[in-house]
């Protein structure tokens, strides 16, 4: 019988010095306000990620989050979290009252085995309530800790490490630098197993970077002592954790800590300028927008500088900039410089404020701009392969032992889920052939997901067919799994990419008799790893008969080849099928065999028997479309105006595609009804776009938004390119400029690393671990703290925030610049 654990008390009291507001309030948007300073609590959904719990924002800085019951020192990506049953607010008592528990079943199904914990139920309640200028966060357990479990259950908060490398600490006595790396020794369990750092110390009062006005914060334990942790020492994306066990036999004030954030009075966030940092076209529209603290009563007025060779700045007189409104925390100002055509350098200065400087010039998107995704990202990405920069490798041939059948009811820790049967001939741990060409590692993983590949191939085909891109800088031996980036081999290198993840999808299906659904490392210590790849797996097929240690030329007695999976999944495997038969037109001539099989693939999966609703309906009539511009074969096009009302019904998803057939289709009736279906969706399309500064929709979950708006972004294109009366051209320069700068937050960055004046240069790609970038990837940008903090942290280890993949990450960032430069050279 499981017990019933009760945990009754936990007293959390955030105290703020004064300033301004006497008192926290719970504001309209149900955190607690004083000041600069805000209090968040359980509005955020994803801890995992360090977004969650009672969080602390101080002076536009997240300095800490993720206030809850863990069950870990220092918790991990895979360690079980609570699940939030319910959050009631009361206005008048200013408070905040959420039920939580342990287990969570979602984490579950996303790979937490619960016999770490088999017999811990924990169901608990946190109430946040202000007090004066403090905040006071009372935790109420329904039962006291078994002793089996001591030392497991305690309050933890972390504190972000980026903004306190360099600053120090006071542990009542002791002192302390937050330092750059997780430092030893290590502490252990009662099982002798490393479960984090030694505390860097213990007390009862820790203050935290004392010396910084805008930072200072103390934390102080009415109870049981207060432990500084590393959370770094066991997990590279981990955080500093102040933690508090809960204590034998204990239920009500189990746990009572007092924070006190110190508050600046009069603070208000600096002004933000944001503008394109790469700049624009002369006959473009150019907006910056300004973004100002909500409080900011009298705005300035931004000046236009143009920069002259011999230093000389010259104030330009342009519109002034008028008050757009307020969007999430700030309020913006729109300042139009789009009468200014004169090529030159520019800057941007509102106040004390300057931006970087921009080019405004014809040539502004013809280098150095969609090149670097060509050039750097996608060659860096290729599995299979052993890619070579001059004096650098970027990693050596890797994953050439792929891959192993995953075994059967299997719920892989990365979402991956193998059924009862491997749905082919082969046996769980057999290995398959086959696989072991072509395909690009997931950008901030290594692992190769189907439509990962074949949508990367897809964008890159209609980036190829739109703007005839033969660029080539780079050689790419298929035999000898050989690139060399910066080595012309006189092949276009959009052909070459095309080929290399056709060639993963294609053999895929070729040695399975279906499409895989993934590719990918077997255990979490593979998972982890980062640098190069090739050193992941010995590259040898693992053979179950050979003795340990034993290996022959081409087979190793190490089981450390990757899993691949499969899946019945209809929508998934349609949009493939679209995929591949756009791959045979652009492939013929170049390839002609891979071409050959890319349709006969698209075609069988098309002749599957799929029960045609939602999703799949809408990608039964993708592929159709993709393989009548392929092969000009009635049937396709017929079953497409047989589907009338299921394109009419699917226009949000299909109205950019059936756009690019509708001419070949040549039936007017039919693209009048497609265009009366658009006109509704571009009405709605446009009321989205109207509700953020930036003129497109801006609303992310978890991860930022930056590639959602780069997929609108190209999507409306393809709108703009067949129904121009009704899609305007504006939201795809707004995608793009959003992408370079012009979005919330403080940070200005552009997403697409080593692209523009200033960019992201710090990403969560395979050399993360190093705090560097790869050029040319995007990443994933500015995430949504909730409910309305904007943030994008130089820091590599939050995916949802920093992220490269694939799939068309950065190739739509490429397409949509290389769409800007078409259109205004057609003006």
């Amino acid at each position: 019988m499981k017990k019933m654990l009760l945990f009754s008390g936990f007293i959390l009291i955030i105290q703020f010095s004064f300033s301004q507001q006497s008192s926290f309030i719970l504001n309209k948007m149900e955190y607690f306000e004083r000041g600069g300073v805000n209090v968040m609590a359980f509005q955020d959904i994803y801890p995992e990620g360090h977004q969650g719990g009672v969080a602390v924002i101080m002076h536009g800085k997240r300095v800490a989050t993720n206030g809850d019951i863990r069950l870990d020192e220092t918790p991990g990506q895979w360690q079980p979290i609570p699940k939030q049953i319910e959050r009631k607010v009361d206005a008048k008592g200013n408070s905040v009252t959420v039920k939580l528990a342990y287990p969570d079943p979602a984490i579950n199904r996303r790979g937490f085995n619960p016999i770490e914990y088999p017999d811990l139920n924990l169901s608990y309640s946190v109430n946040v309530r202000s007090q004066g200028q403090s905040v006071i966060v009372t935790v109420d357990l329904d039962n006291p800790v078994p002793k089996e479990f001591l030392g497991k259950v305690g309050f933890n908060m972390e504190l972000f490490p980026g903004v306190l490398f360099g600053k120090s600490w006071y542990m009542d006595k002791q002192t302390g630098i937050f330092p750059r790396q997780a430092n030893g020794p290590a502490l252990k369990d009662s099982k002798g197993e490393i479960v984090a750092a030694k505390p860097y110390a213990t007390g009862k009062r820790l203050v935290v970077a004392p010396e910084s006005d805008l930072l200072r914060m103390s934390i102080e334990s009415e109870t049981g002592d207060l432990q500084l942790l590393d959370g770094r020492y066991v997990h590279n994306n981990g955080w500093f954790v102040v933690r508090s066990v809960v204590a034998e036999g204990v239920s009500k004030n189990a746990v009572e800590w007092i924070i006190t954030p110190n508050v600046v009075a009069g603070w208000k966030s600096t002004p933000v300028i944001h503008v394109s940092q790469i700049g624009f076209h002369p006959n473009q529209d150019k907006v910056a927008f300004i973004e100002l603290d909500k409080n900011e009563a009298k705005p300035v007025i931004p000046v236009l500088v143009s920069v002259g060779e011999n230093g000389k700045n010259t104030l330009l007189t342009v519109n002034k900039a008028v008050l757009w409104g307020s969007f999430l925390r700030y309020k913006y100002l729109k300042f139009d410089f789009s009468s200014v055509k004169q090529e030159g350098l520019y800057f941007i200065k509102y106040g004390n404020e300057q931006s970087q400087p921009f080019r405004i010039a014809s040539d502004v998107f013809k280098r150095n701009v969609w090149q670097p995704t060509l050039e750097y990202f996608l060659p860096v990405q290729m599995c299979h392969m052993r890619v070579n920069e001059k004096y650098r490798v970027w990693h050596g041939l890797c994953h050439m032992d792929d891959a192993l059948m995953a075994p059967t009811d299997y719920n892989h820790f990365d979402g991956y889920v193998q059924g009862s049967s491997t749905l082919t001939n082969y046996k769980p741990g057999d290995h398959v052939p086959g696989l072991n060409t072509g395909g690009w590692h997931d950008a901030g993983d290594y692992d190769l997901r189907v439509e990962s590949q074949s949508a990367e191939v897809y964008i890159l085909i209609m980036a190829y067919e739109a703007f005839n891109i033969k660029y080539d800088e780079t050689y790419v031996d298929q035999k000898t799994h050989i690139v060399e980036i910066h080595q012309p081999d006189g092949k276009p290198d959009l052909l070459q990419q095309i080929e290399h993840g056709a060639l993963s999808v294609v053999g895929g299906y070729k040695s399975l008799g279906r499409l895989y659904r993934g590719i990918i490392e077997s255990d979490k210590r593979q998972y982890v790893m980062l640098g190069d790849g090739s050193t992941m797996t010995d590259g040898l097929i693992y053979y179950k008969d050979l003795t340990a240690g034993e290996r022959t030329g081409s087979s190793s007695s190490v089981p450390d080849d990757r899993w691949v999976f499969t899946e019945n999944n209809p929508a998934r495997e349609l949009t493939t099928s679209a995929h591949l038969a756009a791959a045979s037109r652009v492939l013929k001539g170049f390839n002609d065999t891979l071409s050959q099989q890319c349709l006969e693939v698209a075609k069988a999966i098309y002749s599957h028997d799929y029960q045609l609703t939602g999703r799949t309906a809408n990608s039964k009539i993708h592929a159709a479309s993709e393989l009548f511009l392929t092969t000009g074969e009635d049937q396709y096009k017929d079953y497409i105006l047989q589907n009338e009302e299921a394109v009419i019904k699917g226009i949000r998803d299909l109205g950019w595609l059936i756009g690019r057939t509708l001419q070949k289709i040549g039936k007017p009736q039919f693209t009048e009804v497609i265009k009366n279906a658009a006109k509704r969706l571009s009405e709605e399309i446009m009321k989205q776009a109207a509700e953020t500064p930036f003129g497109v929709p801006y609303r992310p979950n978890i991860w930022g938004a930056g590639w959602d708006i780069q997929s609108f972004g190209v999507r409306q294109y393809y709108l703009h390119s067949a129904f121009p009366d009704l899609f305007p051209s504006a939201p795809i320069f707004n995608a793009l400029n959003f992408i370079l700068g012009v979005h919330p937050g403080e940070n200005t960055s552009s997403f697409a690393s080593g692209v523009g004046a200033r960019s992201t240069t710090v990403a969560y790609g395979i050399n993360r671990a190093d705090w560097s970038y790869i050029p040319g990837g995007v990443s994933s940008g500015t995430a949504l703290i909730r409910p309305d903090f904007p943030e994008l942290l130089d820091w590599p280890f939050l995916w949802q925030q920093q992220e490269y993949v694939m799939g068309g990450g950065a190739t739509n960032f490429m397409f949509l610049v290389l769409a800007a430069d078409k259109l205004l050279g057609e003006n």
